[in-house]
């Protein structure tokens, strides 16, 4: 196991401002996004029509479109819709798990930001894009994870997120030999925000960064091996979250990890191994 030698800003912040951001962020943007579409059914498109991102009415004075525009849907048949924020919904929840909810909600709130300002540059912005980055993120860091595509061809995470960005670079081409620079551009923020958020992980990749051994991380199986000789000894517990207590006596299915982060040998649950406040001694 390994780890950078310094956490970049955007770590320090979320682990020194661990009740940043909206939990179960995407739940609430699936469901604007749906009643909006079914909304749209009735209105014939006109409740979008208000809410979409429209650069020249903006700077004319309809400054709600530079929020409402996140809970347009890029789909106006029901299926297709439901299916979409579901899919959002499902690749949001997980994303949340793995990086915490102060990191995931920067993250989002990041790619609404940068669409916002190429899009009073250009004069149009979608959430189509910062949605999709949403998957490219789990599938850089669950590429060989399968998925059923179109819930019966079982395939690679990483080999859709190819096919997504093959198909957004086609779009992208024909618009551009079109002339039609606004939806050319459209995706540039939402891939800008994407490397922003996984440098780290393509640093690496890419050997930008060099990578040392942890002592820390190093003792972690010393510090297991004593965690279990104890347990021997005592008949008790043999991991602790130090956050809210519990043991794998009180849950025996609970998975507990060490936080190579914080100064000593630290056990958290899986709840809390993301959102923890990091302990330093100095």
């Amino acid at each position: 196991m390994y780890r950078n030698d310094h956490y970049g800003p955007i770590d320090r912040f979320c682990a020194k401002h661990p009740g940043f951001g909206v939990p179960n962020l995407m739940m609430y943007m699936a469901i604007g996004q749906g009643i909006v579409g079914l909304l749209d059914l009735f209105t014939r498109g006109g409740l979008s029509g208000l809410m979409m991102f429209n650069g020249a009415h903006i700077l004319a004075g309809q400054v709600w479109r530079l929020i409402t525009f996140v809970l347009v849907p890029t789909d106006s048949n029901p299926f297709y819709l439901l299916l979409s924020c579901y899919i959002y919904y499902w690749t949001g929840q997980m994303l949340e798990r793995e990086w915490g909810t102060a990191k995931f909600s920067l993250f989002y709130l990041s790619g609404v930001v940068l669409s916002a300002l190429l899009g009073l540059a250009v004069g149009y912005a979608s959430i189509y894009y910062i949605n999709l980055s949403i998957f490219l993120v789990i599938a850089t860091l669950y590429g060989e994870m399968q998925v059923l595509f179109m819930f019966v061809i079982p395939i690679k995470m990483k080999w859709l997120a190819i096919l997504d960005v093959v198909l957004i670079l086609v779009d992208v081409v024909q618009f551009a030999q079109m002339g039609v620079w606004v939806f050319a551009l459209a995706p540039l923020a939402s891939f800008v925000n994407y490397f922003i958020f996984t440098w780290p992980f393509w640093s690496m990749k890419l050997g930008f960064v060099r990578r040392r051994a942890d002592p820390q991380v190093i003792n972690f199986r010393r510090a297991q091996k004593q965690a279990q000789k104890k347990a021997r000894e005592t008949g008790g517990y043999l991991h602790k979250c130090a956050v809210c207590g519990l043991t794998d006596q009180d849950d025996p299915n609970m998975e507990f990890r060490y936080c190579s982060k914080c100064d000593g040998y630290y056990c958290y649950c899986a709840n809390h191994i993301n959102s923890h406040i990091h302990i330093r001694q100095d």
